[in-house]
């Protein structure tokens, strides 16, 4: 065979071999990433489950077919769900978390000094199972002797645990499938009672581009409940939009009142004290998505 008709065949090989994974992120739009390799699927008694090793971004979770964590962008979202409630609390010993079953929260909380216990509550032990053998450097503190995992229903853990943790973080899917009922307000009433008496929760709130009608609704759910609710922005590139929404609701703390030069220093590549601050500043578009004045 001819070089010039070896190298066709090698293009062609190539293109056949052309693997593309594409999320449906919403009726009229879809994000594609080139495949390396498929590393894992597999269909877990709630939903399907697969790590693909992508040219852009690295390994990275699916669940449904939807983009959930990948390790080039993880460190955005799992540092602001978990250091900006942590750091807003005076003192936080006891965490919870519900969901995450990628172990990327848990890494960031252990870095604060002052917890005692993180409780990762995830209902689907195969996404554990999962992230602990492909996406280590996500799930690498799953292990540590302060981390107590629980494969369960957040719903009913925080139920039947009431006045308990100091912070409550929930780091779920969108609200379809399993994850409907982290999204309503009754969950919303039992995180209260299951915190103390000055306790912080934090949800991911979706994209303020694209569930324009969903973040009102849950803001205003939270800020009926907590005397303190605050919605703070990350960006993601991944997650439909880039921008992603954060809610915080608080018993007790502001987190606009933290004096950030009081802030420790911490092991982190996205938030720092002046995104703490910063993160807060909303622009005048998600202002008036919830009712404020610009």
């Amino acid at each position: 065979m001819d070089p010039k008709t070896s190298s066709w065949f090698a293009e062609q090989h190539k293109k056949a071999l052309d693997l593309w994974f594409t999320e449906q992120q919403t009726k009229n739009m879809k994000i594609s990433l080139r495949v390396k390799q498929i590393l894992h699927r597999e269909m877990t008694p709630f939903q399907s489950l697969a790590v693909l090793d992508t040219e852009q971004f690295g390994p990275m979770l699916t669940l449904d077919n939807i983009i959930q964590t990948t390790v080039r962008d993880e460190f955005v979202y799992h540092e602001m769900i978990t250091h900006v409630p942590l750091n807003t609390h005076a003192a936080p010993k006891k965490v919870l978390v519900i969901g995450g079953g990628d172990g990327g929260a848990v890494r960031e909380i252990i870095k604060h000094q002052s917890i005692e216990k993180a409780v990762h509550c995830e209902i689907d032990g195969a996404v554990i199972e999962a992230s602990r053998r492909f996406l280590p450097e996500i799930s690498c503190a799953l292990d540590d002797p302060r981390v107590e995992i629980v494969v369960a229903d957040g719903i009913k853990h925080v139920q039947e645990n009431k006045d308990t943790y100091d912070v409550i973080m929930v780091d779920s899917p969108d609200p379809i499938g399993p994850a409907v009922g982290l999204f309503s307000a009754e969950f919303y009433k039992d995180i209260f009672a299951s915190l103390k008496e000055d306790g912080i929760f934090v949800a991911q709130t979706e994209s303020p581009f694209f569930n324009r009608e969903l973040i009102p609704d849950l803001v205003q759910s939270i800020g009926g409940i907590f005397p303190v609710t605050r919605l703070y922005l990350a960006v993601v590139p991944t997650y439909p939009g880039g921008l992603w929404s954060f809610t915080m609701g608080s018993k007790k703390y502001d987190p606009l009142q933290v004096d950030i030069a009081g802030i420790p220093p911490l092991d982190t590549r996205y938030y720092s004290p002046e995104i703490h601050r910063t993160c807060f500043v909303l622009p005048p578009f998600v202002k008036e998505l919830l009712g404020s004045p610009k």
